[in-house]
């Protein structure tokens, strides 16, 4: 009877057991998907950037939201992406915008990073209650001037709930900042839809807020420097297939065929990935997080490609090695003239100055360390603090801080606070 009994247990302690996911919703929506609805001008969506008031939704989203608009390129398309900011649970929506006619529709999805919560988004900017001023002339945007409104849904019900935002100031940029999103836009934990330092994450980081990544770079068995946060294959990072073991007894070709990262996609190459960011993304910023013991001539060797590209392009783009531990930092000094190659070094304030490294970057459990940052920036350097999270570590160190940046996993509450800010 006991043993019956304990069955039972386990049978029942199984059948409660529940694997946690967001998974985005169905966005359609017959109206957006209409043939008249035509792609908005980029110089819309950057005249609708700035700091909103939330006038219904309030208790869902809060007081106020940031938008900001970005975009990503696949094949000859290009997707201009809207994305709003806002406090409360660390939410944020990302959506669509087409002009229909005199108006305009904003379509996509909400998420409380805090939690699961998520669900449709449907609004709309009419002629009067903004439309027009958007797409005339006039450069400047005033309180009010734009009223954007619609509804809101809970997963994938139709949208109901009364949602509006309108226009209160533009967004803060005084002083220069970089959000950098941890792993190429967020962990597999926080269930983000693609798998953490893929391709596909990348492409989603500056819808997030990130103005920069930080990727994972190990090196395979052939020596092909690839992203890849652990030292393992694992079942955090990929779907079981059977091999797992240290990433370094691989070559990329059995890693390339066989496995699939836990939320989708492949395991890309440093490669592929920079390559991402500089054609596919408006991203400006790149740290190169070196996770090997050995030499670093290849992800240098990619780290002037890239940066070559991207001056004759225009566009700008840093990318920076970065150096964790001693290891990485004496691999870095092999390399010829290191003193002028952008660098990143996490280690105390004068190796950073040992290696002219541009950047200093302390862990967050180390404080603020206003003094040593201002030392460093005294120095023509910068100092970024990494990893925060939550909104009341990251108001502490984005208002009571002077780092020039901040790594997260939550790119859009660093977003929303610094565009905030006053």
């Amino acid at each position: 009877m006991r043993i019956y009994f304990l069955l039972i247990m386990i049978i029942s302690m199984g059948s409660c057991k529940r694997d946690f996911d967001a998974p985005v919703p169905d966005t359609s929506w017959e109206l957006f998907d209409a043939a008249p609805a035509g792609i908005l001008p980029h110089g819309v969506m950057k005249k609708m950037e700035g700091v909103y008031t939330i006038t219904k939704g309030t208790e869902t989203f809060g007081p106020l939201a940031v938008l900001k608009w970005s975009y990503t390129k696949k094949g000859n398309d290009t997707i201009y992406n809207v994305s709003f900011f806002s406090e409360t649970d660390i939410a944020y929506f990302i959506c669509e915008a087409k002009k229909h006619d005199d108006y305009i529709l904003v379509n996509g999805y909400w998420r409380k990073l805090s939690g699961t919560e998520t669900g449709r988004v449907r609004l709309t900017i009419s002629a009067a209650s903004g439309a027009d001023h958007l797409f005339s002339s006039n450069p400047n945007t005033a309180a009010n001037d734009v009223i954007i409104s619609g509804v809101y849904g809970s997963g994938e019900n139709v949208p109901d709930i009364p949602l509006e935002f309108a226009y209160a100031r533009p967004h803060y940029q005084a002083m220069p900042f970089e959000i950098i999103a941890h792993r190429g836009g967020g962990r597999n934990a926080d269930l983000l839809p693609a798998s953490e330092n893929s391709v596909e994450m990348i492409l989603l980081a500056a819808s997030l807020g990130a103005t920069g990544v930080e990727i994972d770079v190990r090196m395979t068995k052939d020596e092909v420097p690839i992203l890849y946060h652990d030292e393992s294959l694992n079942e955090r990072l990929v779907q079981k297939n059977g091999m797992l073991g240290p990433i370094k007894n691989f070559t990329y070709q059995q890693l390339n065929a066989t496995i699939k990262l836990k939320r989708g996609g492949k395991i890309p190459t440093l490669q592929e990935g920079l390559q991402t960011i500089l054609y596919n993304t408006p991203l400006r910023y790149v740290w190169i997080d070196v996770k090997y013991d050995g030499p670093l001539d290849k992800v240098r060797a990619l780290q002037e490609q890239f940066m070559q590209a991207a001056a004759a392009m225009g566009k700008p783009l840093e990318i920076t090695i970065g150096i964790p531990d001693e290891d990485v930092y004496n691999n870095f000094l092999q390399l010829p003239g290191y003193q002028n190659i952008p660098s990143l070094v996490e280690l105390e304030p004068e190796k950073a100055t040992a290696a002219n490294a541009r950047i200093w970057a302390p862990m967050f459990t180390k404080g603020l360390q206003n003094d040593e940052v201002a030392a460093i920036q005294a120095q023509g350097r910068r100092a970024f603090v990494w990893t925060v999270d939550g909104a009341n570590n990251v108001r502490k160190f984005m208002y009571e801080g002077k780092f020039n940046g901040i790594l997260s996993n939550q790119p859009s509450i660093v977003a929303y606070y610094y565009y905030a800010r006053l």
